[in-house]
């Protein structure tokens, strides 16, 4: 099966609106990992564990 585009709106693709919703959310997700990290290396010097 082959298929071919001919055309593409690309306002629909990839608008500034679009882009920066996108950075948003994948912004959120990386600090949401930091901090959980974060955490993470708190409670384990906390608690004297330490890594293997």
């Amino acid at each position: 099966m082959q298929s071919s585009v001919r055309a593409v709106d690309g306002n629909s693709l990839l608008a500034p609106e679009t882009l920066q919703k996108i950075v948003a959310v994948v912004m959120k997700a990386v600090e949401e990992r930091e901090a959980h990290r974060d955490r993470v290396k708190s409670e384990q010097s906390t608690n004297g564990a330490t890594e293997d």
